[in-house]
């Protein structure tokens, strides 16, 4: 590997526009095969079925690598035309890859063939065939770290946090769309869950370190308590999970929890889940929808895994949803007013 780093770093990855194509007749020939292009076409009907139902609330959950390898465009869309209520996300999509875009740094287009080494030596990070510049993640560090010093030291949920990240990028930002900004603009809550594992652990570590006594923390409880809040508030929810692990569980634990407070909730009504986890193995992410309704969690009547790539599979889905316009009539929920509002207590009341 000769090239150097402006070299590596030459070819933005590009977000894909769902809008510039219609998806209906790939998807509806789809209807007529077999495997995982029939269980995607059912997949994008369910979809587009929670879109119709003006009863459910529709939380996505976003796993793996997705923003840095072009879909920040169909997420977007999806928060601009009311096809989503509530993200459920890991903190690498939405922090070192959203909010990092956000601040006007790039993903660029690579190969997993690079000498690594090399890579380091350059502060280069890959992920697959991705390439990130490390130099500009460490700024994303350190305004995670800006932000928090701004806030008065207490604990705060990770959605709490985010909305602040969405007010800094309204201010500060260089690289508009991001999701993490418009859904600050739309009053689409973002949690997530694992919060520090990602650039913002990162940039806390360095805000706690300078304010040892009085500082910022995220309470993962009150995550927890608030999604469950926002089930109890909606009552009816469908899932959109794309890959699993820890976005995918505590979307559908707080049925669960919901229970445990004494409140009357259903299941989640829809079901949809993007992945190429093995079910075998006993790990959440392929474990299917289906194993999820013994544990109270998802009702197995509309439900479907599609065992697919992401990249692969979320355009399609969605742009086929997008084409059938179930969205033009459905009105945005606007759930972050809710915890402004509101607490538990007096829903359950």
């Amino acid at each position: 590997m000769g090239q150097n780093k402006s070299a590596l770093l030459s070819t933005e990855v590009r977000h894909f526009d769902i809008t510039q194509f219609d998806f209906t007749h790939l998807v509806d020939a789809m209807q007529g095969t077999a495997f995982q292009a029939r269980n995607l076409a059912r997949a994008a009907q369910i979809y587009e079925q929670m879109l119709r139902d003006n009863q459910c609330s529709i939380i996505l959950c976003l796993a793996g690598s997705l923003i840095s390898a072009g879909l920040k465009k169909v997420i977007i869309d999806m928060i601009d035309h009311n096809m989503v209520d509530v993200i459920v996300s890991t903190g690498a999509n939405i922090v070192d890859q959203d909010f990092f875009e956000g601040l006007g740094f790039k993903h660029y287009q690579g190969s997993p063939h690079l000498d690594d080494v090399k890579l380091q030596s350059l502060a280069i990070d890959r992920i697959y065939d991705t390439l990130i510049n490390e130099d500009e993640l460490r700024i994303c560090d350190e305004t995670i770290c800006t932000i928090a010093n701004t806030l008065h030291p207490k604990p705060y949920s990770s959605r709490e946090f985010i909305q602040e990240m969405g007010r800094y990028l309204e201010k500060n930002g260089k690289n508009d769309p991001s999701i993490v900004l418009r859904a600050y603009q739309k009053n689409v809550p973002i949690f997530v869950p694992a919060f520090s594992d990602c650039s913002a652990g990162f940039g806390l570590v360095m805000h706690q370190v300078k304010h040892p006594q009085r500082h910022v923390s995220i309470d993962s409880v009150k995550d927890f308590r608030e999604l469950t809040q926002l089930k109890i508030a909606a009552k009816e929810t469908g899932l959109f999970m794309v890959g699993g692990g820890v976005p995918k569980n505590f979307a559908q634990d707080v049925v669960v929890a919901a229970e445990l407070l004494g409140a009357e909730v259903p299941l989640h009504k829809y079901a949809v889940q993007i992945t190429v986890a093995d079910e075998r193995d006993g790990g959440l992410s392929g474990s299917t929808l289906r194993e999820a309704c013994s544990w109270g969690k998802v009702s197995v009547v509309h439900e479907q895994m599609v065992y697919s790539e992401a990249t692969l599979a979320l355009p399609i889905i969605v742009g086929y949803a997008y084409n059938k316009k179930a969205w033009q009539t459905r009105k945005d929920r606007m759930y972050s007013n809710l915890f402004n509002q509101t607490t538990v207590e007096s829903i359950l009341a």
